[in-house]
């Protein structure tokens, strides 16, 4: 992966941490900023620095998919994997249309590859 790939998916990351931090691990009817932090670091378990970088999407940090996984178990939503299915469905598609000898397949593959690739352009989909 590419530096600039690598960057993009790593912010990506933070962000999906960030609102589910801001929306759904410490919402706003919590309190105080810093109550939100102290909430969300014992839920998570991270230090309070950890919580802070991740709450203010400190460009310099990366959340590993163990961070993820505990995000998502607590917070409820899903990262990443909703865009792999997505994608995996789009590729099977593609790859029927593809099988498909009709004069119409043309135009299906090339409707199925722009759905594609939007789904690759979206904020979060790690591109």
């Amino acid at each position: 992966m590419s530096e600039k790939a690598s960057e993009k998916s790593k912010m990506s990351s933070v962000e999906f941490v960030q609102t589910a931090l801001r929306d759904h691990i410490a919402p706003p009817s919590t309190g105080s900023v810093k109550a939100r932090l102290r909430l969300a670091a014992r839920a998570l378990g991270w230090s309070q620095n950890r919580v802070k970088d991740a709450w203010y999407a400190d460009p310099r940090i990366s959340i590993s998919a163990d961070e993820i996984r505990k995000v998502e178990e607590i917070s409820g939503l899903r990262y990443g994997r909703q865009e792999l299915q997505e994608i995996d469905h789009l590729i099977g598609r593609a790859g029927a249309l593809l099988n498909n000898a009709g004069a119409d397949s043309n135009s299906a593959l090339v409707v199925a590859l722009r759905a594609l690739i939007g789904a690759l352009d979206r904020p979060g989909a790690g591109t």
